[in-house]
Order: structure tokens, then C-alpha cells, then sequence
């Protein structure tokens, strides 16, 4: 089998591709494959670094806000996009797929709608619960949908498509590990502990938060382990922040790092994890289970993370939060309220697992049996 993966620009939309990748080499371990993708994008990176080929296409969104730095933007969007088919048809004809699958991001819009048109069986996944443009587009022109939830159809034309709602794939090393055994690694008791992180750049709004967040509990001697991790955009800033509180960034009850590279780990050990909600990342927490704090990026594509954040939000399993309605003190006393509630917090974890479609990878590997053989009979 010769599978052709298109997507590009962020980790949101690279990953699931690499993921899908390597779903498809469980069941298919002589398949190969070739990404299509942004030679300036995380792709031009990730992709190398998993292992997959990649050949490049120049492609670029346009910027609705009008300035003169956007009008050379969008002029340089419209330049590629003349020339965006023609370099599809090149990477198409020379691997010549069997079947192609889009993830996303402004590179699976040529590549896919191309290979549709040149009837190779397509299919295209939606990681959030507001779908990107790309994908809404292409969803007219595939053979089949692939949702990570089932809110996403409200946004979409659903009578143009088949679909199915097939999870989003997570890191095969979560819930591999007992709370407590999570918690002994870390050097922690088994008193409540919160997980608190913005992704790897970091998020101001969170890290301004969590400063107070642990003084407060610190100073109060609460009985809470915390684990932060404050990113790239507070490496200046947080641990001086610490400092000046007189507050260590380890010790029995605390562990505090710019990166969170053991990430399967803290989120074993947490009873409640604050962060942002992006798709991959609420497909972790309701994998391991976990009630949340739900704090929205305002800045994203669609306002797509409040959609996703709402999907555990309607489901009991998070307390969503939108970042202008952020206060210190509105973030202090919810997580005050669920530490002195733990029958609550058992009831949100519960409730993000039941979230968790444990099949994913079948799922996946159902809608790729489906094309592989629709491939086969147009040979």
C-alpha cells in the first residue's frame, strides 16, 4: 500500500498524521508512505525526525485584517495558490497512492483536493470540535470524514460526506501507570495533585495564574503536590517569580520545569490538570481520565479550543474557563473547591473517561480498509 499524508503547520495537525502513519504500519507493515507538506512548517521537521519522507509544496493563508504587512501576505497566498495544483500534481504523479488522507493545515488542501480529483480515494481527519477551513472545503470532495467528536457536524455540510466519529489517537504510553505509582516516581505522597501547563511555548494567562495559584498553597501549607510547566514564554519570568517568593521549583511538593518531557507520567499522578484545550491534548485527559480546568485559547483559528473545551464542559468531566473571564482568584477558589471535594473530582474523571474511545485505532484502520479496497477495485 502507498499512502500519501497531507498537513502541515502545526503540531495539532502533523502529529495526527504521523500518528495515522504509524496506525496503518500495525496492519500494514510493508506500506509506504510520503507526507506532502510546508517547507517552512513544524512539519519540515517533524516529519524527517519520525522517520517519513517528505516532499514540500508552498502554500499560505490569507490574513483578513487589513495592513499593509497583511496585503504582502496575501499577495505571496495568491502567488502559491497558482501554482499549488500544479505542484500537487507533480508529488501525486510521482509516488502515485493508492490512497491519501489530509490531517489539516493549508498544505492538505491542494494535495488533497488533487488526488480526489485524480480519483484516488481520499480522506481527510478533523481533530477539533470546530473544523478548520481546509478541511471543510475538502470534506466536499473526499470519500470519507474521519471526526475526533461528533460536534464537529454541527459546523459542517454533513450530507455532502460519509463519516465516522473515530477519536483522536494519543501517545500509546498514557494510562500505562497507577496514581501512586506515578506519584513515587515524581517523589510525591499521595495527597492531591494538580497538573498545570500552557504547552511547550507556554501560556501567559496560565503561568500568571499558577504564580498565585502556588503561593497560595504554599503559604497555606495545603496538602497539594503541583506539577508546572511554565514553557519557553515564561523561562524569564517564572522562576524569578518563585524566587522572589521564597518558593523552590522542587522539593516534596512541587516540581516546576520550562518542559514537561515525562508527560505520561504527570498525568497519571494528577487528580486535576489546568491547561488549554487543544484537541490532542483533551484526547489525553479523557484517556487517563482526568478532571480539568479548561482554560481556552482566545488566539486560535475559529475559536475551535472553546468548542473542544465544551465538549468535557457539557459532559461534566471540566470547568471551562475563557480567558477573559480569568482571575486569579476565580482560578484560586475552583481549585479550592475541588480540592476540598474529591467525590466531585471522581465524578469529572469518570466523566472524561467515558469520553475516551478506547477503539481509535480500529476505527482508523476501518476507514483505511475501506479506501485501500475501493483503490484496489479501480485498478
Amino acid at each position: 500500500m502507498k499512502v500519501l499524508i497531507a498537513c502541515g503547520g502545526t503540531g495539532g495537525h502533523i502529529n495526527p498524521g504521523l500518528a495515522i502513519a504509524d496506525i496503518i504500519k500495525s496492519k500494514y507493515p510493508d506500506a509506504e508512505f510520503l507526507f506532502a507538506g510546508t517547507p517552512k512548517g513544524m512539519e519540515a521537521k517533524l516529519v524527517p525526525k519520525a522517520g517519513y519522507r517528505l516532499e514540500t509544496i508552498k502554500v499560505a493563508g490569507f490574513q483578513r485584517k487589513i495592513s499593509l504587512e497583511n496585503v504582502g501576505r496575501n499577495i505571496k497566498a495568491i502567488t502559491y495558490l497558482a501554482t499549488s495544483g500544479k505542484r500537487a500534481k507533480e508529488i501525486i504523479t510521482n509516488f502515485q497512492p493508492d490512497i491519501a488522507i489530509g490531517t489539516g493545515g493549508y498544505a492538505a488542501g491542494p494535495v488533497i483536493r488533487k488526488a480526489a480529483k485524480m480519483g484516488i480515494p481520499s480522506a481527510i481527519h478533523e481533530q477539533n470540535a470546530y473544523p478548520g477551513v481546509t478541511n471543510k472545503l475538502l470534506s466536499k470532495e473526499v470519500d470519507y470524514v474521519m471526526l475526533t467528536v461528533i460536534e464537529a457536524l454541527d459546523f459542517m455540510d454533513k450530507d455532502k460526506f460519509e463519516y465516522s466519529v473515530t477519536g483522536l489517537p494519543v501517545r500509546s504510553n498514557i494510562n500505562k501507570m497507577t496514581k501512586s505509582e506515578a506519584r513515587k516516581k515524581l517523589g510525591f505522597n499521595n495527597d492531591f495533585t494538580v497538573l498545570s501547563f500552557g504547552g511547550s511555548l507556554g501560556a501567559g494567562c496560565i503561568n500568571d495564574t499558577m504564580t498565585e495559584a502556588i503561593k497560595w498553597h504554599t503559604k497555606n501549607n495545603l496538602r497539594i503536590n503541583h506539577i508546572h510547566g511554565y514553557g519557553g514564554m515564561g523561562k524569564d519570568t517564572f522562576p524569578q517569580a518563585m524566587k522572589d517568593a521564597g518558593i523552590p521549583l522542587k522539593s516534596d511538593r512541587l516540581r516546576i520545569t520550562e518542559y514537561i518531557n515525562d508527560m505520561n507520567v504527570c498525568l497519571a499522578a494528577a487528580d486535576l490538570v489546568i491547561c488549554r484545550s487543544g484537541a490532542s491534548t483533551l484526547a489525553e485527559l479523557e484517556a487517563a481520565g482526568k478532571a480539568s480546568i479548561l482554560i481556552p485559547s482566545p488566539i486560535v483559528a475559529g475559536n475551535h479550543q472553546y468548542h473542544n473545551a465544551m465538549v468535557l464542559g457539557k459532559a461534566g468531566a471540566a470547568v471551562v474557563i475563557e480567558q477573559k473571564d480569568v482571575t486569579n482568584e476565580k482560578i484560586i477558589s475552583e481549585i479550592e473547591k475541588l480540592y476540598n471535594d474529591p467525590d466531585r473530582v471522581q465524578v469529572m474523571s469518570d466523566s472524561a473517561s467515558k469520553l475516551h474511545l478506547g477503539d481509535t485505532n480500529k476505527r482508523i484502520l476501518d476507514v483505511i480498509d475501506k479506501l485501500y479496497e475501493k483503490s484496489k477495485n479501480k485498478k
